[in-house]
């Protein structure tokens, strides 16, 4: 067990320092952004509330701004942002053990296109997801061969945001707490401080981020095992 963490906390710490080495990765930092408002978005729409607008920024925040009844209502929403991101995160490498990258990409193109059509709204936001449509239409259907690098350097990059996203909330939560995002909005809607909704959401990363790299080692070894016979 304590092999499957270390290998989890290398791998994560490896994918942060190699991909700011890719150029332009930083670009793509914003996938996993758009999976979290999309997450309080969905959240929002399920419990019968309305999706005012969403903004995407260049430094890879984001905010979703909601009107939902306040409760219990409020709290689902407020969880969804990093509860989605991670398992996002990990839909992508499952998808990739199962050998559907193509469908991983579809999903986030999908997502993509809901949030430009219907909610974001302001330059950078409508940019930025106009451009990774493009650029995955182009690796599905010109250029396939690359798509399944991309698709892994896309699953890698989102697997450490939706981590390091909630190291850094865990960070804001202890030094400014009333200035941590999600964790501070379920301090002010529940008894539980920021710190502790921070922990919650980083550990649940942490995990998904260990059942996602099992999902990716399950696919490479799937692949060596495969042989084909003519």
């Amino acid at each position: 067990m304590m092999n499957k963490w270390l290998t989890t906390l290398l791998f994560l710490a490896g994918s942060a320092l190699l991909t700011r080495w890719i150029p332009f990765s930083s670009l793509f930092r914003n996938l996993d952004t758009m999976f979290h408002e999309f997450g309080h978005a969905l959240v929002t729409l399920l419990l019968s509330g309305s999706v005012l607008r969403i903004e995407l920024y260049a430094d890879h925040s984001g905010v979703t701004y909601s009107a939902i009844a306040a409760g219990g209502r409020a709290i689902l929403v407020s969880l969804a942002g990093y509860l989605l991101a991670s398992l996002f995160s990990l839909l992508l490498f499952y998808l990739y053990s199962k050998g559907r990258h193509a469908w991983g990409l579809m999903l986030a193109t999908g997502v993509a296109l809901i949030m430009l059509l219907l909610y974001v709204r302001g330059g950078f936001g409508m940019i930025w997801l106009s451009g990774f449509i493009a650029l995955n239409i182009v690796m599905m259907f010109v250029w396939p061969r690359a798509g399944k690098y991309y698709y892994l350097f896309l699953a890698f990059l989102t697997l450490e945001e939706s981590v390091m996203g909630a190291l850094f909330l865990v960070k804001a939560a202890a030094f400014t707490p009333s200035m941590a995002g999600d964790a501070a909005n379920l301090a002010r809607l529940t008894p539980l401080p920021a710190m502790v909704w921070a922990l919650l959401f980083f550990l649940f990363a942490l995990l998904c981020a260990k059942w996602a790299l099992g999902f990716f080692f399950k696919g490479e070894r799937g692949r060596q095992h495969t042989t084909i016979y003519k």
